[in-house]
């Protein structure tokens, strides 16, 4: 150092132009300085870079391995989603398998039941025909047997009535006694018939009624007239309260009146001697009317009551002195809800009972200018007008022929021609014209109701009036013979002074 202090300090004193000389040196030093310093500095930047470069090496490695172990992560989630759907696949599957086999158990089963169903359909249309063959048998067994009873009764009663009322040979008292004997057992044996066709024809759906206003009133007076002597016979006063305005319901005429007569000849034929009936009528809510028969018997115990409407079942009077069948207040019962009506009893033992039946209400139907004039009253022929006038029967039985000719034969205007056949009765009502014709509808070879289609349709004969006088009185058959154009229709037995 101190040899460069004295080479410095001999510079600086012996040549002038020594600073400059060293002046350059100093920048070559410096320069020299400098570049090691900047190499210096590089060689730092580069260790900086490089450390820089390092770190960003490991930040990437970090996050390569970051990613790898989300993608491993990502990888393992894939899987196990992939296994699980694969388990809720296989599970679907599975269900998929479980309900086509049920579904195919289910397709065999509805097989199964729809040819069971099939049978079945088969089976009750079947049975349908069967029924059907049954109710038509039934109704042709109830029209035969109505025919077959009443046909000897109408013999019995006719010709029972015929002598009871003989004006030319009174009968004696113990033959009156006697006829009157057979009437009466004849017109028993007659309703009984009536009553046991008419529940046999309920029961099999066969009865048939018409609907219609019907005038109350009228009906009241009808039954009134009817049970008159009846009620005189036991002893019995009947009250028929005063209806204060028309009043109209909608049921079938015939069947009312029957309904009605029925209550009011049990309760004269079940009351006491001396006793009283009572009808009276009242309106209801809803368009309806009661109608109610009180008696004074001796009336019925609670247990009486619940037997009431049971067929045969006459509640204790079979040994009594009145006659009965036990069906009576059944075939009631049964019209009368056929007319959509109500029946009912209220009884209290040892002061009577009151029947009651309840019907629909209707308007008073609308009467036509022709109605009208048809209802007026035609005058009765002259006296001193003695025309012979002549009727045609035709009629196969000649029990029943006779009785009309001899019933005929009291009337001294009437003559009577007869055939037992249609064809014979076409051919003698074209010959002689007669001014009615009474047609029998059971015929042999040509029914009634066919011979009266052929009469209808000859001009010479289209004019004359035929009145059905038949043993068939099902209600179904008298319809059709209705239909079919007859005049009016007459069952038999015969009633004499309503058929004269």
């Amino acid at each position: 150092m101190k040899n460069r202090k004295d080479i410095d300090g001999a510079s600086d004193s012996e040549d002038p132009e020594q600073p400059k000389l060293a002046s350059q040196g100093n920048v070559r030093l410096y320069s020299v300085r400098g570049n090691d310093r900047r190499c210096s500095e590089r060689a730092a930047t580069d260790n900086v870079t490089e450390l820089k470069s390092r770190e960003e090496s490991a930040t990437a490695r970090e996050q390569a391995a970051q990613w790898r172990e989300a993608a491993a992560t990502s990888r393992e989630q894939e899987i196990h989603t992939t296994a699980t759907v694969q388990a809720a696949s296989d599970d679907h599957m599975m269900m998929l398998q479980q309900a086509n086999e049920r579904l195919i158990i289910t397709t065999i089963k509805a097989q199964e039941l729809a040819e069971q169903l099939q049978a079945t359909k088969d089976q009750l249309e079947s049975a349908t025909l069967v029924a059907e063959k049954a109710n038509l048998a039934k109704s042709a067994f109830l029209s035969n047997m109505s025919h077959e009873l009443r046909s000897p009764l109408n013999a019995i009663l006719g010709f029972a009535q015929l002598l009871e009322t003989d004006t030319r040979t009174p009968p004696t008292p113990l033959q009156k006694e006697r006829t009157g004997q057979i009437l009466k057992a004849g017109w028993y044996l007659l309703d009984l018939i009536n009553d046991i066709l008419d529940l046999a024809s309920i029961e099999s759906g066969k009865q048939s009624l018409s609907h219609e206003p019907v005038p109350l009133v009228d009906v009241m007076l009808d039954c009134q007239a009817m049970i008159e002597s009846q009620a005189h016979e036991h002893d019995i006063h009947v009250t028929f309260t005063h209806i204060g305005s028309p009043c109209f319901v909608y049921a079938d005429p015939t069947r009312v009146k029957q309904v009605i007569l029925n209550l009011l000849s049990n309760a004269i034929k079940y009351n006491r001697v001396g006793g009283t009936v009572v009808v009276d009528c009242s309106v209801m809510p809803q368009e309806r009317i009661r109608v109610s028969v009180t008696d004074t018997g001796a009336g019925l115990t609670p247990d009486k009551l619940e037997q009431l409407f049971q067929p045969f079942n006459r509640l204790g009077q079979e040994e009594g002195p009145e006659q009965g069948t036990g069906i009576g207040l059944v075939v009631t019962k049964q019209l009368i809800e056929l007319m959509d009506g109500t029946i009912g009893v209220e009884s209290t033992v040892g002061s009577g009972s009151v029947f009651w039946i309840v019907l629909n209400m209707t308007d008073e139907p609308r009467r036509s200018i022709d109605a009208v004039a048809l209802e007026a009253p035609v005058p009765p022929p002259a006296e001193n007008n003695m025309r012979v006038r002549t009727l045609l029967y035709v009629e196969d039985n000649p029990a029943n022929l006779m009785l009309v000719e001899q019933l005929i034969a009291r009337r001294k205007n009437m003559r009577i021609l007869s055939a037992s056949d249609a064809q014979r009765g076409i051919a003698l009502a074209r010959a002689h014209q007669p001014e009615i014709i009474l047609m029998d509808i059971n015929l042999p070879g040509i029914s009634g109701i066919e011979a009266l289609k052929i009469l209808r349709e000859d001009p010479l004969t289209q004019h004359i009036p035929v009145i059905a006088l038949s043993a068939n009185a099902m209600t179904h058959d008298i319809s059709k013979a209705l239909e079919s154009g007859f005049f009016r229709y007459l069952t038999t037995p015969i009633k004499v002074n309503e058929f004269l």
